[in-house]
């Protein structure tokens, strides 16, 4: 897990231990999604969290998990890209994580393999 203080106080976040329940998996499984990449955490008041964006109801948003490969891939820490997800970008427009959300996952990860190579 990482420290990310970047991450706005308004986005939300839910702990790991809510994600394990929407999730219906035990808790040792979100931290082995997050070191697979699936998702990312960070740490909110000493408590590990993801973002509550990163879910579509119970599911993972579509093309959250390859976004996170291709940064990683291209030497991006998860803090970084954690801080990329949430930051506003002009040419989709919006965050990269709303647009994930939207659907737009092939123009998100052109532009994460445009940073990444």
């Amino acid at each position: 897990m990482n420290e990310v203080s970047e991450l706005s106080a308004d986005v939300e976040a839910l702990p790991v231990k809510a994600v394990a329940e929407l999730l219906s998996v035990p808790v040792t499984r979100v931290h082995q999604h997050v070191r697979d990449g699936l998702y990312l955490s960070f740490r909110r008041d000493g408590v590990a969290h993801v973002p509550a964006d990163f879910f579509d109801g119970t599911t993972v948003v579509k093309g959250l998990q390859g976004t996170i490969v291709v940064l990683r891939d291209g030497g991006f820490a998860d803090p970084e890209i954690l801080r990329w997800l949430f930051s506003e970008d002009d040419s989709l427009p919006g965050t990269p994580i709303a647009s994930l959300r939207e659907g737009r996952h092939r123009e998100v990860k052109r532009r994460a393999q445009a940073m990444a190579f």
